[in-house]
């Protein structure tokens, strides 16, 4: 048995949860919580079949349901998973034994995304796949020491952007951080345009809210969509694959668009945190 929690956020997820909570089992880690988002499917229906804790965040959001899970959690190494990632056999294992060996803070899974043959979340994984990010730790398949995410909570305001928003605290702190070239998953990807759009309005949002936090010294941050929609462009034409290019303009559109908001959001109570509370 692995000396892991494991903590996934989840909410209106029947069609994923069956799938990542069969493969986390399967690495044996010591405890599993899942921190239900006020699900309104047959999400809470399976999850109960399951060997797990089970816990809601009150519709508080990722956020807070993630350090929900992690104050709950008994073990001082956290593994955080969405729920929209399935890990091989040995993954978990192989990840542990990397995070340790190499004394880091922070170590996340290398992703390999997926889809169906839908034509957005083809190009949602093509870039992904692709894409300068894959090598920036976020959130989605990651081994932490608690103490460190105890010490340096998430920031429950960032519905959105907080694997932005940790990394840049964590790596200013000091912290040792990183994305594993040895051990990989899979991360899926929806594969309608309604599907694609979320996920750029929700960067888009994201980025806003750093700028809003951070200030000026945080600005360089806006001009991370622009230079992933151009290189994306660059990268289709180049490799004669033209049909991607659609993709990165409503990437590029959609992304500032939501900045804005993010901009313009004014946050109350920064540190207010719930206490783990039971779902029945």
């Amino acid at each position: 048995m692995l000396p892991i929690s494991v903590i996934v956020p989840v909410r209106n997820s029947e069609h994923l949860v069956e799938g990542c909570l069969t493969s986390i089992l399967k690495a044996n880690p010591a405890e599993v919580i899942v921190v239900d988002g006020m699900s309104t499917d047959k999400t809470l229906e399976i999850i109960k079949r399951f060997p797990v804790a089970i816990l809601s965040d009150e519709g508080f959001g990722v956020p807070a349901a993630r350090m929900l899970g992690i104050r709950a959690a008994q073990h001082i190494t956290i593994g955080l998973f969405d729920v929209d990632i399935k890990m091989s056999d040995g993954a978990l294992e192989q990840l542990y034994q990397e995070f340790i060996s190499g004394g880091y803070d922070a170590l996340q899974a290398g992703l390999t995304s997926y889809s169906s043959s839908g034509y957005w979340g083809r190009a949602l994984a093509h870039h992904h796949n692709h894409g300068r990010s894959k090598r920036w730790p976020g959130l989605m398949a990651t081994l932490f020491k608690r103490q460190v995410l105890l010490d340096h909570p998430l920031d429950e305001r960032f519905r959105s952007g907080e694997d932005i928003e940790i990394r840049w605290r964590l790596k200013n702190t000091g912290y040792l951080m990183g994305v594993s070239k040895e051990t990989t998953v899979q991360h899926w990807f929806g594969d309608t345009y309604a599907f694609a759009k979320d996920q750029w309005q929700q960067d888009g949002k994201g980025l806003g809210r750093m700028v809003n936090k951070y200030g000026i010294k945080s600005l360089h941050l806006l001009a991370i969509p622009a230079a992933g929609a151009l290189r994306g462009v660059f990268m289709s034409m180049a490799r004669l694959q033209p049909g991607w290019i659609p993709y990165y303009l409503g990437y590029l559109f959609y992304n500032y668009a939501s900045i804005i908001s993010g901009l313009s959001e004014r946050y109350e109570n920064p540190n207010l945190w719930m206490q783990p509370t039971a779902n029945p």
